[in-house]
């Protein structure tokens, strides 16, 4: 059973922060153990803590100064080959998924430069049908004063049955200039 998600933030209460430093501890000092022997690595581990006053080390005083002289002998050179600051690791992070993505995001035979293109031409194609539907929003269908002897672009619609009884009422009401046109 999993608990509650914490919110990491500064505890206020001196018990609680308490509480809960000993427990992250136990689970810290259980976590190193297990990867110590899971991977068969030398660890350890010093914490210095303001509720005691020697510091709590694992896995005893002399496995640390064991841990701590192989460090020594190892040369500057190689120990610094393997060191990164936070912001060297997530760069080299960021460049490696970059690289990876450009190399390997192919999707129907296009790479990722090939998709960047198309879809700036899809934009550019995108904003271009906006503007002539805004073009063709602002000129009217059938603007006043247009005569018929103008061209005009006729659409066939195919004849609708049972309806003669309503276009000839709608005829029959119209004045009697336009009912000439239509007759």
């Amino acid at each position: 059973m999993t608990g509650k998600k914490v919110k990491l933030a500064y505890i206020t209460n001196d018990s609680t922060r308490k509480a809960t430093y000993k427990k992250r501890t136990k689970g810290l000092m259980k976590k190193l153990s297990e990867l110590s022997s899971l991977c068969g690595i030398d660890a350890c581990s010093i914490m210095f803590s303001p509720y005691e006053s020697q510091p709590k080390v694992w896995p005893s005083p002399m496995g640390v100064q064991q841990v701590l002289s192989k460090l020594e002998t190892i040369p500057e050179m190689e120990k610094n080959k393997n060191m990164l600051n936070q912001e060297s690791f997530l760069s080299q992070k960021t460049t490696k998924a970059a690289e990876q993505l450009k190399k390997h995001w192919v999707i129907h035979g296009l790479n990722f430069e090939a998709l960047s293109e198309i879809n700036l031409l899809l934009d550019k194609k995108m904003s271009d049908i906006d503007k002539r539907i805004d073009a063709l929003a602002k000129t009217p269908l059938n603007p006043q004063g247009v005569s018929s002897s103008s061209s005009l672009s006729l659409v066939a619609l195919p004849p609708m049955t049972g309806t003669e009884d309503i276009v000839q009422a709608d005829v029959n009401e119209m004045d009697p200039m336009q009912r000439e046109q239509w007759i």
